[in-house]
């Protein structure tokens, strides 16, 4: 619906600007753009998209568009269905494995499609594909009633736009579940200015009175549809200033019963086609000639006549019921009573197919009372629509399902298991509530473990709360050791895993012994997982190699089952773990791509991959907002790791004041430990040996390799460095001695490097160089590109002083990585030591002073006036980080105010 009568649209050129930069990147060639659009009801979204739509038509782009409908919003790929249906033409250049996903998804075809992720694949490749001919726009309207599995794959294709000629464009309600965690931040369309919304309703409604307007633009707030729409419910004496305007509140819920009337002076037979149309979503509006004819027989041309007078709905090209915005369709259905929404859904209900889904859930929109027999259905319907890949959509029939029964314990269960099936989803706040309702009665015994593991789950991830699982699980474990391993669909590798991360986590005794006593009753891959993390300087030995023959060996349901404990027995090691997340884009649900997000985040710090750093901050920001509290507290603590990297201790100390205060609470020791080991780095990179000793000892005394830092092969290097620099040469010795006697170097090849750099640190004189060079040689030693780097300084350090003309070229391999790491501190480091020995250096190209490409982006952006919100939306960040960086620009600048910028850059 255009709000401004044609083309150019009335106090949106921001918007509208927005949307045709997004065009313009793709037709210059520079790869793929998104946009969402954020707003309430009535306040022009759906003009921008129809704006978007005819700019795009006209330079070339072919345009597909899907509109959600609350009504289908619990069916898994419709909206993908709209997207997708005038390529499927072309599926046919897909690979088999993608097409059957696709077509499965879609129900062209039976058989359960592989997970959103493998259907987001295949969409991915589909659009390629149809790209090849022209350049596309995907259109997706009312994006918060999308069904979920649609709105995971538009996801998916938003962070994979890539370098496709394609633009997506979206829009949604502030209060938008399906937008949690977006990977696009939001631009949010504001109300009218008073000025723009003058003009609206003076281009809309020239005849309107003075006094008559000025009342209409009060109510209105700046609402384009208010504009639009409150003049048309005004008598004419309203309109002319004659008598005074009734008192009439539009906006909000209110802006509904502007369609009261028009909706009472209906016919009976033509409200009820309304009310067919808006709870039957795509379904009744594409079958509005079979609903026609049953209500209103012979009359049908007369009661469509009526409803397209009334300004409602009217039938498209297509011969589908159109409403005409969505404040109708909800006007509708709150205007009916509940007996006649019941009839409705009874109708509807009848119409479909016995196998169809739709119909439980109509059935159940229609039951006034608990019914034991369509409970049954709907949860038998509910946990297969998730083994199909649908676990959103599974999770709200289970709980409808529970809703509807009439034994206390059967409710109980399929609360439980929509609380679990909620929780594969990544609808963690939905997953919490369902727990709190399970647990105002009893639970079966039947049900327990999985009710434990629920219980646990919401505690861990949403609540940041360890203190459950020692409680719950070893209980559980119990329980299903008598049940056998297949009870739950091998749920016992589920609470092992939860287990394990708790006692890591918190390295609480109850943990590790619940774990060790249930050690042969899981799998073999958590027994690995396990014996990697227990104590890894002595267990830990022959994992790598163990893991990638498991994992060769694994079906791909066993796969499936067993994400998490691949990755944590790989991060344990610090495997590279690429060929790990490959496996893995069929797991469509945030709670694996989110342990995926987890790991790439640390492993591009381990592999020198630091321009990635903003990412933890985005990651984090995204769990947040689906209530991942825990893995957003993770992704921080990645974050500080580039931080501590980089010597920024600023940075640091506000990082460990959002991170420590969470994680002591927890107790959880794995951060609150990491934390003090980034301590110690920092003061490393600054020179401040002493301090860096006092820190690292904390965690790993001379000489010990303790069980309760399970990754203590991290400050290995750090120890030896800080001994040898303060003079401590045996504690050095003693260090790289416990490391030989716990054969460091075959657990695996980063251990192996860190150990070999740690002896070349502590070798004497005699030996020192041949160390050094041993310690370069180590296999795959340049995948460790920061700590690769810090060896080339020691070693360099070392040349200097011994054989000066052969230093100059390892301390400048070393600066060229610090420097493209941007790690000020350890660039000046060796610059000191290439004067030491006789070699100029040019001037700093980073420091404090300097900005970094990022924060050059920014500040260019805020030079021109654009607000946080702009750049947010240009750069793909939230207006939180925009700020973050605002708030280190200033004093790189020298400036004070944002109104400094554009005349400080120019100085530079």
């Amino acid at each position: 619906m255009s709000l401004s009568g044609g083309a150019c649209l009335v106090g949106r050129e921001r918007e509208t600007a927005l949307l045709g930069r997004a065009l313009d990147e793709v037709l210059s060639g520079a790869g793929g753009s998104v946009a969402l659009l954020r707003g309430e009801a009535g306040i022009g979204k759906t003009a921008l998209l129809e704006w978007a739509e005819a700019r795009a038509r006209e330079r070339g782009f072919a345009v597909l568009r899907a509109v959600g409908a609350e009504a289908e919003a619990e069916l898994p790929f419709g909206a993908l269905h709209q997207i997708l249906w005038p390529l499927l033409e072309r599926s046919r250049a897909l690979a088999p494995r993608q097409r059957e996903a696709l077509e499965c998804a879609l129900g062209l075809r039976e058989g359960l499609p592989p997970g959103g992720f493998m259907v987001g694949a295949a969409a991915l490749a589909l659009l390629a594909e149809a790209a090849r001919a022209r350049p596309l726009l995907l259109l997706v309207d009312d994006l918060h009633w999308v069904d979920s599995s649609s709105a995971a794959v538009f996801a998916f294709l938003h962070r994979r736009v890539g370098e496709l000629p394609l633009a997506i464009v979206s829009a949604t309600r502030p209060d938008g579940a399906a937008v949690e965690g977006w990977p696009a931040p939001p631009v949010d369309v504001e109300a009218l200015a008073h000025a723009e919304a003058d003009v609206l309703l003076r281009r809309s409604h020239p005849r309107l009175a003075a006094v008559t307007a000025d009342r209409v633009l009060a109510e209105a707030g700046g609402n384009p549809l208010a504009l639009v729409e409150l003049p048309l419910q005004l008598h004419q004496d309203h309109v002319r200033g004659i008598v005074p305007l009734p008192e009439r509140l539009p906006l909000g819920q209110r802006l509904e019963r502007m369609f009261a009337d028009r909706l009472a002076s209906l016919s009976d037979d033509a409200a009820r086609v309304l009310l067919l149309g808006a709870l039957g979503g795509g379904a009744a509006t594409r079958s509005i000639g079979t609903w026609l004819r049953a209500v209103a027989g012979e009359d049908s041309e007369e009661v469509l006549e009526r409803i397209a007078a009334s300004g409602l709905a009217r039938l498209d090209g297509a011969g589908r019921l159109a409403f005409r915005h969505p404040l109708v369709r909800s006007a509708v259905v709150s205007m009916a009573s509940g007996t006649q929404q019941r009839g409705a859904h009874r109708a509807l209900a009848d119409g479909l197919p016995a196998d169809d889904p739709r119909r439980l859930v109509h059935e159940a929109s229609a039951a006034l009372l608990p019914d034991e027999e369509l409970a049954g259905r709907l949860y038998e319907a509910g946990r297969r629509i998730a083994r199909r890949g649908g676990d959103a959509e599974g999770a709200l029939l289970l709980d409808r399902a529970a809703a509807l029964s009439t034994d206390p314990d059967a409710r109980a269960r399929r609360l439980t298991w929509a609380a679990v099936t909620a929780a594969r989803s990544g609808r963690l706040r939905y997953t919490a509530r369902l727990v709190e309702e399970v647990k105002r009665g009893p639970v079966p015994a039947d049900i327990a473990p999985l009710f434990a593991y629920a219980t646990v789950y919401v505690d861990q991830s949403h609540r940041v709360d360890f203190s459950s699982s020692f409680t719950l699980l070893p209980e559980a474990l119990d329980a299903l050791a008598a049940q056998g391993p297949e009870a739950f669909g091998g749920l016992a590798e589920q609470v092992y895993f939860k287990l394990l991360l708790a006692a890591t986590y918190t390295d609480d005794p109850r943990g590790w012994r619940a774990l060790e006593h249930h050690r042969d009753q899981v799998s073999p891959l958590a027994r690995l997982c396990h014996r990697a993390w227990s104590d890894p300087a002595r267990t830990a030995h022959g994992v790598s190699e163990e893991l990638w023959a498991l994992a060769e060996g694994m079906s791909a349901e066993q796969e499936a089952g067993g994400a998490w404990l691949l990755l944590w027995t790989a991060s344990a090691v610090d495997i590279a773990q690429g060929g790990l997340w490959r496996r893995f884009t069929g797991q469509h649900a945030y709670a694996t791509q989110g342990s995926i997000a987890k790991a790439r985040s640390y492993q591009d710090f381990l592999h020198g991959r630091w321009d990635t750093a903003e990412d933890c901050l985005r990651e984090a920001e995204a769990a947040d907002e689906l209530g991942y509290h825990c893995n957003a507290l993770m992704f921080r603590l990645h974050h500080a790791h580039f931080l501590a990297g980089r010597g920024d201790g600023a940075g640091l100390d506000a990082a460990e004041k959002a991170i420590r205060p969470e994680a002591l609470r927890a107790r959880m020791r794995f951060v609150t430990d990491r934390l003090t080991h980034l301590r110690g780095l920092v003061a490393l990179a600054h020179g401040r040996y002493e301090e860096a000793w006092s820190y690292v000892c904390a965690l790993t005394p001379p000489g010990v390799l303790p069980r309760g830092v399970p990754w203590f092969h991290l400050p290995f290097l750090d120890v030896v460095e800080a001994a040898v620099h303060t003079g401590r040469r045996r504690e050095a010795e003693a260090h790289v001695a416990a490391g030989r006697e716990a054969r460091m170097a075959e657990i695996s090849p980063h251990h192996a490097f860190l150990f070999a750099a740690a002896v070349a640190l502590a070798a004497p004189d005699e030996e020192a160089d041949a160390r050094f060079r041993d310690a370069y040689a180590v296999p795959g030693s340049g995948q460790w590109v920061f700590e690769r780097a810090r060896l080339r300084l020691a070693h360099g350090s070392w040349l200097r002083r011994r054989r000066r003309a052969e230093a100059r070229d390892v301390l400048g391999e070393a600066r060229r990585t610090f420097r493209e790491l941007r790690a000020a501190p350890w660039v000046e480091r060796c610059d000191q030591e290439l004067r030491a020995a006789g070699h100029p250096v040019g001037p700093a190209t980073s420091g404090p002073g300097v900005l970094t490409g990022q924060e050059l982006r920014i500040a260019e952006l805020a030079a021109t006036g654009l607000s946080n919100k702009e750049i947010g939306a240009l750069l793909r960040l939230s207006p939180r980080t925009v700020a973050a960086h605002l708030y280190k620009i200033f004093p790189k600048l020298g400036i004070t105010s944002r109104a400094a910028i554009a005349q400080a850059l120019k100085s530079r």
